[in-house]
Order: C-alpha cells, then sequence, then structure tokens
C-alpha cells in the first residue's frame, strides 16, 4: 500500500514539476509578455529546483500532517528497539505477581478452576501487607460479583481498603459498539483521582470492578493503545472523555508514588528484554500463606528483598487468559508484562522521545537539496547514489544509537523522499538524455550517413556543444549547368522529378564518402568534409567523393537516354577548396541549419564557378597539397589548369584537375 502511495505520489510530483515550470518560469519575448516555453523546457537546472521544491513540500505535508510513512518509521524503531533491547534493564524495584499456567494448575486443587474465588487474592494481599510493598497493582477485571460467594467478594474489599492507598485496580472504557450503558463520570471521579473540567457531566460505558466496593476503589484505565499495523508500542496516559481528563493504570500509579508525568497523552515505551523480576502466584501464595516448615532462612530473605518496598503488577500470562499483545519485542507479550513496563518507563523516565518533526525535515531538505545540486552540475548518478547510499548507512547507524540514548530519530520518510528525489532526478535526466540523443540523431540524419550519427551520438554531442566551431574542412559545390534552360523548356513537374533523381544518386555519393550534406540552393549541392567530426582525410575523401559524382553524371546521363528522354541536355561543375571554417547550427530559434560559412565556402563556390568550359571537377591549390599524402587518392593524378583570379580575392587562384588513372 505505501509503495503504491510512494508511486502515485512520484508521478504527481514529475507532472506537476513539468507544469508549474511552464507556468512559473517564463520570458518576455517580442514585447508580447508570451512564456517562451521552449527556453524553459531546454533549461533542466530549473526544471530541478522546481521539482525538488515540490518533493520538499511533499515532505513537509507528510512529516507535519499525513504522516502516511508513520508505520514504516515505527517498523524501523522496532528494529532498532530489539538491538538494545538487551542494554535496558527492568527496574528490581517493580515485581510481577504472574498468574501463569503453572500457577493455575498448581492452585487448581485449593481454588478450582479459574476464576478463583477473590479471597484467594484477599489471602496474598493480607500476607503481602506485612511487607510493606509501596504499591499493588491488580491487572485483573474483578467485573462480575461472586453471587455464590458473596463473602469472598467482601472480604477482598475489606483486604484493599486495610491497605489503602496503596492497591490499584484496572477499569476499561468501553467502545461504543459494545453498546454499554451509560455511565455518569461524576459517580467514579474520586475513584480516578480526577477533577471535573467543565460543568458536564459525561456518559461513558465502563467496565468496572464490581465485585469490589466502590469505597475500595483506585482506578486507571488498562485500554491498549495499538498502532495501525496492530503493534503496541505506546502506552496511553490520559484519555479525554468530554470536560473529563480519565488516567490509565500506569499513570495512575506512577503520578500516586509522587512521579511528574510527562506532557502529551501516551508514551512510546521501551521494552527491557530480560531481567523483570517475577513469582509464580502459586509459589508466593503457598510461601506466605501456608506454615512451610520446609521453608529456608534464604527463601524468606529473598522473599523479603523482593517484596519489600516494591511495586507488586498481579496478572496473568496463562495462555487460556487471552491478554497478550503484539509488541516491538514479538508476538505473544502478557499484558501484565505490558502494564510493568509502562509503570516501570514513567516512574523511571526510561520511555522513548521523539525528535520533533522539524529536524526530519531539515534533514530531508538537506539531502534533496544536495541531489538537486549534484544533478545540476551533472554528476555521476551512480556516484551520486553511491554518496547518498553511504549517507543512508551512517543515518541508520546515528537513529541506532540514538536509540540506545532513548531517543527516536524518525529518519525513514526524510530516506524515502531523498530515495524517491534521487530516482526521479535520475530518470528525468536519462530520458532527458535520451531525448536529446533523438534531436541529434533527427537533426542529423539529415545531413550524415547513419554511422556517422551514431558516432556523433555516442560522444553526447548536443546542438549547442557543436555550435560555433573553428574547423579544418574540405567544402564541395556541385551545380548543374544548362539547368536554367532545361526548365524553361520543360514542364515543372519533370524537371522536378529530374532534379530528386539526380540528388538522391549524388547524396548517396557524399554520405558514402563520410560527407555533410549542407544544404540544396536551387539545382546546386553544397557538402563538407572535416566536421562534425574530424577527419585527417577530409580532402582526399571530398576529392573521390567529387570524382564519383562525375562518374555517377554520366552514368545517369546514359540511363537518361536509354529511357529516350529528352532531359540529358544538362552537365555539372564541381568545385572543391580546403581552409577553414566556422561549422554549426545557425539560423533562427524557429528554424536552425547545420551549416559552415566563412572565406572557404565562399572560395568553393567560386572554384566551381570556374569551372565552365575548364572541368567538370576543379581543386584549390589548398586541397591539392592536402591530399598529397593521402592514400586515399593514390590513383589520382591532380593537373594544373591555370590560375584564377575570384571576385572578392586579390591573389589569383591556382586551380587543378584530379583525374582518376582509371579513367
Amino acid at each position: 500500500m505505501l509503495s503504491n502511495l510512494a508511486l502515485i505520489a512520484c508521478a504527481r510530483l514529475v507532472c506537476s514539476s513539468l507544469l508549474i515550470e511552464n507556468i512559473v518560469t517564463f520570458r518576455r519575448q517580442d514585447g508580447m509578455g508570451l512564456p517562451n516555453l521552449q527556453s524553459i523546457m531546454r533549461n533542466p537546472a530549473r526544471q530541478l529546483i522546481v521539482a525538488a521544491l515540490l518533493f520538499v513540500s511533499a515532505l513537509t505535508i507528510e512529516l507535519f500532517a499525513l504522516c502516511v510513512f508513520g508505520t514504516v518509521e515505527s517498523r524501523l524503531a522496532d528494529v532498532f528497539m530489539r538491538h538494545h533491547a538487551a542494554e535496558f534493564k527492568a527496574d528490581p524495584n517493580i515485581v510481577v505477581i504472574d498468574i501463569d499456567d503453572q500457577s493455575l494448575a498448581a492452585m487448581q486443587e485449593m481454588a478450582g478452576l479459574w476464576a478463583w474465588p477473590r479471597e484467594i487474592h484477599a489471602d496474598l494481599l493480607d500476607a503481602l501487607a506485612e511487607f510493606s510493598p509501596r504499591a499493588v497493582v491488580f491487572d485483573i477485571a474483578f467485573a462480575e460479583r461472586d453471587r455464590k460467594r458473596p463473602k469472598s467478594d467482601a472480604r477482598l474489599t475489606e483486604s484493599l481498603l486495610s491497605m489503602s492507598p496503596h492497591v490499584f485496580l484496572a477499569a476499561t472504557l468501553l467502545p461504543n459498539e459494545d453498546k454499554a450503558p451509560p455511565f455518569g463520570l461524576q459517580e467514579v471521579q474520586t475513584a480516578f483521582g480526577v477533577k471535573q473540567a467543565g460543568a458536564s457531566d459525561a456518559q461513558v460505558g465502563l467496565l468496572l470492578p464490581n465485585a469490589i466496593d466502590s469505597k475500595a476503589w483506585r482506578l486507571g484505565l488498562d485500554n491498549s493503545d495499538v498502532d495501525a499495523d496492530g503493534v503496541l508500542r505506546r502506552y496511553r496516559l490520559r484519555t479525554v472523555v468530554g470536560d473529563w481528563n480519565l488516567p490509565s493504570l500506569p499513570a495512575r500509579v506512577a503520578s500516586d508514588l509522587g512521579t511528574a508525568l510527562p506532557a502529551g497523552d501516551s508514551i512510546l515505551l521501551s521494552w527491557p528484554a530480560s531481567g523483570r523480576i517475577r513469582h509464580h502466584y502459586s509459589d508466593l501464595y503457598r510461601s506466605l500463606t501456608e506454615d512451610r516448615p520446609d521453608m529456608r532462612e534464604q527463601d524468606v530473605r529473598h522473599l523479603e528483598q523482593t517484596i519489600r518496598g516494591k511495586i507488586l503488577v498481579i496478572g496473568s500470562s496463562a495462555t487460556g487468559a487471552f491478554d497478550h499483545h503484539l509488541t516491538p519485542l514479538g508476538a505473544s507479550f502478557p499484558g501484565v508484562d505490558v502494564l510493568a513496563t509502562a509503570i516501570d518507563n514513567l516512574v523511571n523516565d526510561r520511555y522513548l522521545r521523539v525528535v520533533p518533526p522539524l529536524w526530519p525535515f531539515l534533514y530531508g531538505a538537506l539531502l534533496i537539496a544536495s541531489l538537486t545540486a549534484a544533478f545540476a552540475k551533472r554528476m555521476n548518478p551512480l556516484a551520486a547514489g553511491a554518496v547518498l547510499l553511504a549517507v543512508t548507512a551512517l543515518s541508520l547507524i546515528a537513529a541506532d544509537q540514538a536509540m540506545a540514548k532513548l531517543w527516536m530519530l524518525p529518519l525513514a520518510t526524510p530516506l524515502i523522499f531523498a530515495w524517491t528525489w534521487f530516482l526521479s532526478a535520475a530518470l528525468a535526466g536519462y530520458l532527458r538524455e535520451r531525448r536529446t540523443r533523438e534531436q541529434a540523431v533527427s537533426l542529423f540524419r539529415r545531413f550524415l550517413n547513419p554511422e556517422v550519427v551514431r558516432r556523433i551520438v555516442d560522444q553526447g554531442e548536443t546542438v549547442d556543444s557543436m555550435s560555433g566551431r573553428t574547423s579544418e574542412i574540405s567544402v564541395l559545390f556541385s551545380d548543374i549547368r544548362g539547368f536554367t534552360t532545361l526548365s524553361e523548356s520543360h514542364p515543372p513537374q519533370q524537371v522536378v522529378a529530374l532534379l530528386n533523381r539526380y540528388f538522391d544518386r549524388q547524396v548517396e555519393v557524399v554520405f558514402k564518402h563520410g560527407g555533410t550534406l549542407d544544404k540544396f540552393i536551387g539545382d546546386c549541392i553544397m557538402a563538407f568534409w572535416g566536421a562534425p567530426l574530424a577527419d585527417p582525410q577530409h580532402a582526399s575523401r571530398a576529392v573521390a567523393a567529387a570524382l564519383e559524382m562525375q562518374e555517377n553524371l554520366l552514368l545517369f546521363k546514359k540511363e537518361l537516354a536509354a529511357e529516350q528522354s529528352d532531359l540529358t541536355d544538362f552537365d555539372v561543375g564541381i568545385g572543391v577548396h580546403t581552409g577553414p571554417a566556422v561549422v554549426g547550427f545557425i539560423g533562427a530559434r524557429r528554424k536552425l541549419d547545420y551549416t559552415a560559412i566563412g572565406d572557404t565556402v565562399n572560395l568553393a563556390s567560386r572554384v566551381e564557378g570556374l569551372t565552365k568550359d575548364v572541368a567538370r571537377v576543379l581543386v584549390s591549390r589548398e586541397t591539392m597539397q592536402a591530399c598529397s599524402h593521402d592514400a586515399n587518392v593514390a590513383n589520382v593524378t591532380f593537373m594544373l589548369r591555370g590560375t584564377f583570379s575570384v571576385k572578392g580575392r586579390a591573389a589569383e587562384v591556382e586551380l587543378y584537375e584530379p583525374i582518376g588513372k582509371n579513367a
């Protein structure tokens, strides 16, 4: 149930963070005051901060209001309690007189089956009075009068009155579903030792020790306070009924013995694993009420030491009593021991203190803020997870040590939120990275062959990281000769179909040689080599592509002739130049192109323009020199075609025609 709630909360927080980020974070543009959502979505740091604030807000609500993870906190505290229970020693001044299975069997001949005649308890009380116990607390209901032996009940009343005010009896607050007849609390306010806080006389269902005269009543409630998971971890100090505050039995005992009660309605119990002094009821009864010549002096001294001045709790751990509870130490914990533990906690101030929720909140907020900073700085998620794991281990060790000092540190909730935030941020980072990679693939498939795209994505490149680079590249321009005349003499649909067929062939050549397709400029193709991935052989690859594009043109024209097409009257010019250029995504926010700009690009375009009446393919001296030591063009010779004046340049340009040896 809790895990489902956590997943639902996590999903809502992630969705809410995206929504709020789009609403509250904006930038004005074009004077219209509209949110620039694209700018927001591109800012992961802002998303992290907003999502972190949402998590901190959820942590606040959880710690100070909902407490959904309260059971998780309690069960973690149970682990620490079991670890240190052996260190918590029971107070030797609180002694249990146990009506266990052995006592029921041993007393059967004398007292019969349970429930015994009340005079049995009276005999024991009279004998205990000689040792002056500090208090005697009965965890026995005495609810029904013994109609067959009324004198037996009267005898117990006399014994209680003789030991008053040192004997305490249990009363039980009945739930509404029991439909108990209403009982006016004014009738028992003296028995409970309380004063009316208001003017009303509250009516409530109570199970009272009716077998005993009310003059001998010194009452406290023995209702168990069980948590949502069925574990008894706390004991109620007082129960508010109308204008009345009815004390619990342990609170009544501790208060009457002079112990100041803590604030609040209940306490968290610390549970000693051993050391509680206990007597079998049957053994103690025989020792104190029967004439036993075989009783040794040391046995008498032992009874003296374990009874005189002690708080005696009389109750039953017998199987048939059905008074067993699930506690942090395990199941079947006898109710009489729960009562003795609660009295021990109060009298000796040994109950657990819970750290106020402000401190777990600050701790959780610190963890979330630290993780946010780590993710904002793009820290490796595995490293961040390892650090968080170490912090978690140290936190649990600290909580365990605090339990030894009777402090409960509720650290499960901040750790749950921290881990949920870590997993959410790591997942969001992974999805964001995956989205970036997919965008990169989508973008570069327009320009590059799939193998180059894969290499770029593997290196984690992004639009920003690949913009504004200055690279040494080789630029190729390929233009169709006679295209204007062709366009004027043929229908547009026919011309477009021709261009598409031609471009399909030539683009494949560019990709085959590892080139980047820049753009189509009318009937012109622009491509370059050496970016986005550095390539020391960019010049030779560009020249090889130019030569193959030339061969491809001739094959394409033969196909057209075989088809008896009249669109064969065109040719191409291809120019290549090598040099530095600025490469990256350039354009407006709504339209970006991956392109190269600079003098190298301009000169490559001029070289292509000089191919007319000279050669189909011309390259600059810089390209020829860059190819001179490359084995990829070992079968290519460069023929000087002269020097040419180029618009915009003072110096003439030396151009060469690459010729394949197999041509």
